[in-house]
C-alpha cells in the first residue's frame, strides 16, 4: 500500500453534510473513511449507500465501525443489512470464541467484508480494566489482554483486530504479519486534542513502526489549525517515514 492508503479518517461528525464536506476535502489524501456510531445514529444506514455512490469512491473506501456486540444471530442480521462491499466492519471480541466463529462462518469465507474484532478500547486504562474485574495479569498489562483476544479472533476466522498502537507489535508477533491490525488512539506530537478521552495513545510514526496496517485519525486532523489537508499530509509523511 502507498502510505496514504494506510490512513483512515474518522468521520466522527454529527451530520451528513459535514461528513460529505470532509470526504470531498480528503478523498485524495487518505485511504479510507470511517463511519462510526455518532454519524450512523444521526443519519442511519441510508448514509452508507449515499457515500458508496459518490463517483470515484465506492463502498470499498469506507469502514463501518459500530463495534457490534450482541448474540451472534443479531449481529449477523445487522451486518447483512449493511451496504455490500464495505472494506472493514467491526464487531466486539467479547462475543467470545464460539460467537465469533459462528458469525464468521455464517458470513462465509468469500465475504466481501473484512471482519475486525475490537480488543480493548483505547480509552481504557489499566485501572479501568481492574475496576471491570479483570485479573491483575490482564488488568495491569493490557497488552496481554489484547493478544489473548487477538488470538481468539484469529482462531475464529476474523481477518484482524482493532487495538492500540502500543500493542500492534505484540499482536503481529502472536498472529502473523497477514493478520490485519488497525489502530485508533493516534495522537501526533504536533496536534493537541482538547478534552482528550484517549489513554493508550501513540504517534502515527510509532503505530506504523510497531506494525499497524492502518491507523485511524479523526480529531487531530479535523482540529488542526492549518486545516485538515495539511494535517493529513503531515500524518502521511510520518507513515512514510516509519515504513522506511
Amino acid at each position: 500500500m502507498e502510505p496514504k492508503e494506510r490512513l483512515i479518517f474518522a468521520l466522527d461528525v454529527p451530520d451528513k453534510m459535514t461528513a460529505l464536506k470532509y470526504v470531498n476535502l480528503l478523498r485524495e489524501e487518505v485511504g479510507l473513511f470511517k463511519v462510526g456510531l455518532e454519524l450512523f445514529m444521526a443519519e442511519g444506514p441510508v448514509l452508507l449507500q449515499e457515500l458508496a455512490n459518490i463517483p470515484g469512491l465506492g463502498p470499498s473506501r469506507f469502514f463501518l465501525d459500530l463495534k457490534l456486540y450482541d448474540i451472534p444471530a443479531t449481529v449477523l442480521g445487522a451486518i447483512l443489512t449493511v451496504v455490500h462491499g464495505l472494506m472493514l466492519v467491526t464487531i466486539h471480541s467479547d462475543l467470545g470464541p464460539r460467537g465469533l466463529k459462528q458469525l464468521v462462518d455464517n458470513l462465509g469465507s468469500g465475504s466481501a467484508w473484512k471482519i475486525l474484532a475490537v480488543t480493548v478500547l483505547t480509552s481504557l486504562s489499566a485501572s479501568d480494566l481492574e475496576a471491570l474485574g479483570y485479573v491483575p495479569e490482564y488488568a495491569r498489562h493490557p497488552e496481554s489482554l489484547v493478544v489473548l483476544k487477538a488470538k481468539l479472533a484469529k482462531a475464529a476466522g476474523c481477518q484482524g483486530v482493532i487495538c492500540s498502537g502500543r500493542e500492534a507489535k505484540a499482536v503481529k508477533e502472536a498472529c502473523g504479519k497477514d493478520f490485519l491490525v488497525v489502530c485508533p488512539g493516534i495522537r501526533p506530537a504536533w496536534a493537541g486534542v482538547q478534552g482528550d478521552d484517549q489513554q493508550r495513545i501513540v504517534t502515527p510514526y510509532e503505530a506504523i513502526k510497531n506494525g499497524a496496517d492502518y491507523i485511524v485519525v479523526g480529531r487531530p486532523i479535523r482540529e488542526y489549525p492549518d486545516g485538515p489537508v495539511a494535517a493529513a499530509r503531515r500524518v502521511v509523511k510520518e507513515i512514510a517515514d516509519a515504513l522506511k
